[in-house]
């Protein structure tokens, strides 16, 4: 019935087209049409039938990268069986943190060929909860896309972060084409997803065109597809030709002899080339060797000589002599190439075309400064220790990281760093470590801006979305209430599992801390989903970051089981026997809400007295294992963490205790 419902608003919506389309009968003369952020007047246009250029979103865990690793894999891309076994699971995510995570951080390029048609697919980030801190990775990627394969689980349906970049997709006029994978799945109800898909591309103020979406019912994991969820094929080809028939070929200019225009949308970096732009091509054509430039509005244009062309083949890229309008293309030989530049043809310093409006991205909102490590236990470990050194890593992560920024402090040892989240930002921090840097990072602080009409001071708000069972229900209302959370919907999952939905609209500053202490009080069942809703006003006084304190060290030395012994009365620890410390340095959470050093490098006194119950200790209890996230989440405002390519430590703020506690 569900299904029957949007088929009669889908066939109305058809004859509404079928009756504009006599009003407009020339389908070569365009009045508009989006051309990569373009707007283009009555310009004749043609379409590159044999090329396909299509962004694959979803939220995180829907099956978006094993979806493509079966795209990959029946599209001869592995010569053999041994090849693509060698290629392990999850192909596109080649980077250690997505395996470790379990998501896709950075924005992929490939290319396949199907029936004489090159697909070029665009892998983006998945989006779970403050995973939207990667928005940036995907506007950029849209802008270099026809349409959008719209991943949703087969039982969940869409999510908050399905929503974001969905919304952005709608807006540059994409066409949408719906998969609901793990169909597979028993508690699947494909019925459910599409009307659930319907409605919020109804709520998203989706055109008439954009709603009469195509629905393919796929497998990821078994590698089928189908057009029914009960009758499915054997391989892909039902996505494969879905992406054909639905997805609008590019539409470039007709002209002969076109100007060149593309936008640059992402950089790479060879050992041998140097820094490489990718960018799809608007309009006209681009030779290997020719004279080009790179313009922007109000900036001096930068201008060279392309010293290689590539475009996109399977998992890699190969060299071309020339590439034109519709494909997306690889570039060298301008060594100041930056995101948001448009490449032009510079025939005898003449520029031929005018520069594409800049990539617009959403602004940072949460601010951290990383600096030199100035610990008593600093600089035994690291390779990369001076300010020189940092602050050349970090101005060079902004060659390919466009929402982050980089900002000068008071002192010269750090920098303030600025990102859509918290986790955007410690993406960044866990990669320098590995890279062999030791930094000292203090703790997240929201991004405020000023209402240029009011006058008034903002901050950011997130929406978001628990799903928890029911018994533990009253805890998250309690943890969103004393954050200054505002409830704006609950009620019972649809997946009928005895799960309650909690929505609440929160200041980002509530959010710090928050994700650590709601899986602590649901006892790991929590499932928190949190995007960036809006700036509003500021919210008056602090907001309550964590309700306890810290255990801190006594004393330099080295800890003992003796003194962590008596220590693990006063509360939970961090840190076990025969590591090294320091005075202040953070060894575990006190039970109550002020801070407590505690001597955990004292030893037992020796004696020669002897009882019966001398050699009876207390069990020492395991302590708590803190991640760079957690150690992240649970620092306070007068409170640093340290960080070594294998340690974490937190500490209080020196220079705050110097001025007398916290600011």
């Amino acid at each position: 019935m569900a299904r029957l419902s949007k088929a009669l608003l889908t066939a109305t919506i058809s004859l509404f087209a079928a009756a504009n389309a006599f009003v407009a009968p020339n389908a070569g003369l365009a009045s508009s049409c989006r051309m990569g952020g373009l707007c283009m007047s009555t310009v004749d246009v043609a379409e590159k039938v044999d090329i396909r250029n299509i962004a694959v979103i979803a939220h995180v865990d829907h099956g978006k990268t094993t979806l493509v690793d079966a795209l990959l894999r029946q599209s001869n891309v592995f010569r053999d069986e041994t090849q693509a076994a060698e290629a392990g699971e999850r192909v596109m995510d080649n980077n250690d943190q997505e395996r470790e995570r379990g998501i896709t951080i950075l924005a992929k390029n490939l290319a396949v060929m199907r029936d004489g048609v090159k697909i070029n697919i665009m892998d983006t980030p998945g989006l779970l909860g403050s995973h939207a801190d990667f928005g940036g990775e995907v506007e950029r990627v849209l802008n270099m896309c026809d349409g959008v394969l719209l991943v949703v689980d087969s039982v969940e349906g869409p999510k908050p972060q399905t929503r974001f970049v969905l919304d952005k997709a709608l807006k540059l006029g994409m066409k949408v084409l719906v998969v609901v994978n793990k169909i597979d799945r028993p508690a699947a109800r494909p019925d459910y997803v599409v009307d659930k898909v319907f409605d919020l591309m109804m709520e998203l103020g989706a055109t008439d065109e954009q709603i009469d979406f195509t629905t393919v019912f796929a497998s990821g994991l078994q590698g089928i597809a189908g057009m029914e969820p009960d009758n499915l094929s054997d391989d892909m080809t039902p996505l494969f030709e879905a992406v054909k028939s639905c997805i609008d070929p590019p539409k470039v200019e007709s002209v002969e002899g076109a100007d060149l225009q593309c936008m640059v949308s992402n950089i790479d970096y060879d050992n041998f080339k140097g820094k490489m732009g990718i960018a799809r091509i608007n309009k006209g054509s681009v030779k290997n060797g020719q004279p080009v430039a790179l313009v922007r509005p109000g900036a001096d244009k930068k201008t060279g000589r392309l010293t290689s062309l590539f475009v996109f083949d399977n998992l890699g890229k190969k060299e071309v002599d020339v590439a034109s309008a519709g494909e997306i293309i690889m570039f060298s030989g301008l060594d100041n190439v930056e995101i948001g530049d448009t490449l032009v043809t510079n025939e005898g310093g003449v520029t031929a075309a005018e520069p594409l409006p800049p990539i617009a991205v959403e602004q940072p909102t949460v601010r951290m400064t990383i600096g030199v490590n100035k610990s008593p236990l600093a600089g035994r470990e690291g390779k990369f220790l001076t300010s020189r050194m940092i602050r050349d890593r970090l101005y060079k992560e902004l060659d390919r990281n466009v929402a982050l920024k980089v900002e000068e402090t008071d002192s010269a040892d750090k920098y303030a760093v600025l990102g859509r989240g918290q986790l955007h930002l410690t993406v960044l921090i866990e990669n320098m470590r590995r890279e062999g840097f030791e930094l000292e990072v203090g703790p997240p602080v929201v991004i405020f801006k000023k209402n240029e009409e009011t006058g008034e001071d903002e901050e950011p708000f997130e929406m978001v979305e628990v799903r928890v069972p029911e018994e533990y229900s009253g805890a998250v209302i309690d943890l969103f209430n004393t954050r200054c959370g505002e409830l704006q919907d609950m009620g019972i999952s649809d997946e009928g599992e005895n799960m309650s939905v909690v929505k609440y609209l929160i200041p980002t500053r509530g959010m710090l801390g928050l994700r650590s202490e709601m899986l602590t009080a649901t006892r790991g069942t929590a499932m928190i989903d949190a995007v960036f809703d809006s700036y509003r006003p500021k919210i008056k006084g602090d907001i309550q970051s964590r309700d306890k304190g810290s255990l801190l060290a006594f004393e330099d030395g080295i800890i003992t089981s003796f003194g962590l012994e008596n220590a693990q009365d006063r509360g939970k620890l961090f840190v076990t026997a025969g590591e090294e410390t320091y005075k202040n340095m953070i060894v575990g959470i006190h039970q109550r809400p002020n801070d407590l050093a505690v001597n955990v490098c004292k030893t037992k006194a020796l004696t020669n007295m002897r009882s019966a119950t001398k050699g009876i200790t207390v069990g020492i209890t395991a302590p708590i294992e803190m991640s760079l996230d957690s150690c992240v989440e649970y620092i306070a405002t007068d409170e640093i963490l340290e960080v070594t390519p294998t340690k974490f430590r937190m500490a209080k703020n020196p220079e705050m205790l110097k001025k007398g506690g916290k600011k």
